[in-house]
């Protein structure tokens, strides 16, 4: 989380938060910056609730205790008092740490709800966690303890204990007390006003952050899952024709039209394709025949998760919902359940990406493929060649499935069954990130195989795509004539992957041949 220098600025509550633009703040890529209007708008909410505090208008989270304590009325002496109680109180994360990047992403997220205007924070409530943004003082957030529905209750409460000066904080890489962090700097902590506290706490930040990162973890997914398929396919000899475009117009489900002509773009000119046109095969089995069909379903779930995480992190999730004076409304923004769903879809569509790369790994061992050795090597028997690493996928693709079962399907009541409805929307976007990371594992093991499989088809020249990312791949992982420690072969794959090293030189290579995806002046890959 190094900061860098930063050329671009995003605007809080003004601008559109994207997944790249939240991304590019939370890496330094970018700046966020207050602006006059937004600073204005932030100040006339705040006055608001003064007002109602002044004239004791009792209004949920400013006046009155918090869930089943909400008919319970808080003196104006004591309103200040009620929300550090509150952050203290709603402390209850359990767990390991999340990711350093992931709470910063949080800290983002909740400043550009907060910059909406319609939470009643102080303005210089938000410039202090910006201040937490841009030194890299990310507190330590618990993984475990929400329920995700009355918003991310305990890991919120974690994420803004250090404005209190309690709490711990990652700084200088190192975790330490704020307090500690607060006398390097000289500096006190904030002092909150009424609803603030509650405005820090109410929110689906967790949820929005995890699902930040689980999406570009899963683009990038989707993306090597193509191109290591078109490497397959070629190391298999699979007929091209399942890609055909007439094909796909007839069954116009956009995910598998994108990857059918994504195979087109791998796949064009390839000496290898020509090599078997006449063949006598009749067809290919589903992992290789059906690549648009479960590839392109993956895709869809993807593109519908992002379209419901951008509208979410764009809006304002917290409650009470300040209006003015006379139109406060406590009502259910905070519940993650329009969000918990996609997530868990996500997460499904990401084990079959990986269940379907299993059988292709599975696949080219086999005897039956022309012109592969079994196991994919020539001298087996002293050797095992590759068919431990099968054993991995399965056992990945296994675990997979064991993670699959909806975390949205459940509900627990809680807060004495006034949130008698609650929408696990946290367990579910943990549950499929570590789906995700579990894919990446089993697609370095497919990119292994595809490019052992591939070279036995040399001197044959694939697509200039295929034949770059085979290239790539070749520079940091050599052909194995005999066994080895292929773990080790694995963790380079899988850095190889983490990296996007193949996806941005596959993009510069299409850039350079004016190989264009939409005719549009797209990427070929590793589109936000």
């Amino acid at each position: 989380m190094q900061k860098h220098n930063s050329t671009k600025e995003f605007r809080y509550g003004e601008d559109t938060m994207t997944i790249g633009r939240a991304l590019n703040l939370a890496r330094g890529f970018e700046t966020g910056i207050l602006t006059t209007t937004i600073r204005a708008k932030v100040q006339e909410n705040r006055e608001v609730v003064e007002q109602i505090v002044h004239k004791k208008k009792i209004v949920y989270g400013i006046n009155t205790g918090f869930g089943p304590l909400c008919t319970t009325l808080i003196g104006e002496e004591d309103t200040k008092k009620l929300q550090y109680n509150l952050l203290m109180s709603h402390s209850v994360g359990v767990g390991n740490l999340i990711d350093k990047e992931i709470a910063k992403l949080m800290m983002i997220l909740k400043v550009h709800a907060l910059c909406k205007g319609y939470s009643g924070i102080a303005i210089e409530t938000i410039e202090r966690i910006l201040w937490h943004i841009e030194n890299n003082v990310i507190p330590g957030v618990p993984e475990q303890g929400s329920v995700g529905a009355s918003g991310d209750l305990a890991p919120l409460s974690h994420l803004f204990l250090p404005l209190i000066g309690m709490g711990k904080v990652w700084f200088e890489n190192e975790l330490k007390p704020m307090s500690e962090v607060l006398q390097q700097f000289n500096m006190q902590p904030v002092d909150l006003g009424p609803k603030e506290g509650l405005a820090l706490i109410n929110g689906t930040q967790f949820m929005s952050a995890h699902a930040v990162i689980l999406l570009e973890k899963f683009q990038n997914c989707l993306d090597h899952a193509d191109i290591i398929a078109a490497m397959n396919h070629e190391a298999m000899m699979g007929s091209v024709k399942c890609f055909d475009e007439e094909l796909h117009n007839l069954r116009p489900y956009s995910g598998s039209i994108y990857v059918a002509k994504r195979m087109r773009k791998l796949l064009h000119n390839s000496e290898i394709v020509v090599s078997h046109k006449n063949c006598l095969r009749v067809q290919d089995p589903y992992s290789l025949r059906c690549i648009p069909q479960v590839h392109g379903a993956s895709r869809n779930a993807w593109l519908h998760l992002k379209e419901t995480i951008l509208i979410e992190i764009n809006s304002v999730t917290d409650n009470p919902i300040i209006f003015s004076e006379d139109k406060t409304i406590s009502g259910g923004h905070f519940h993650g359940q329009p969000i918990a769903m996609p997530i868990d879809y996500a997460g499904l569509a990401a084990a079959e990406l990986g269940n379907i790369a299993d059988r292709r790994v599975y696949l080219s061992m086999m005897e039956s493929v022309p012109g592969l050795p079994k196991l994919l090597m020539k001298h087996t028997g002293l050797n095992s060649g590759f068919m431990i690493l099968q054993y991995s996928t399965a056992a990945l693709v296994s675990e997979n499935k064991t993670l699959c079962f909806p975390a949205s399907a459940d509900s627990i009541p809680t807060s004495l069954g006034q949130e008698d409805h609650v929408s696990m929307g946290s367990i579910g976007v943990r549950k499929s990130l570590r789906i995700v990371e579990n894919l990446e594992k089993i697609l370095a093991i497919e990119m292994l195989t595809a490019a052992q499989g591939f070279d036995f088809r040399k001197p044959l020249k694939s697509g200039v795509l295929v034949d770059e990312a085979h290239k790539i791949i070749r520079e940091q992982i050599t052909f194995a004539d005999t066994d080895r420690i292929f773990s080790e072969d694995i963790e380079k794959s899988i850095e190889l992957i983490k990296s996007k090293n193949i996806i941005s030189q596959l993009n510069e290579v299409a850039k350079k041949r004016h190989i264009d995806f939409k005719n549009e002046g797209h990427e070929l890959f590793g589109i936000y």
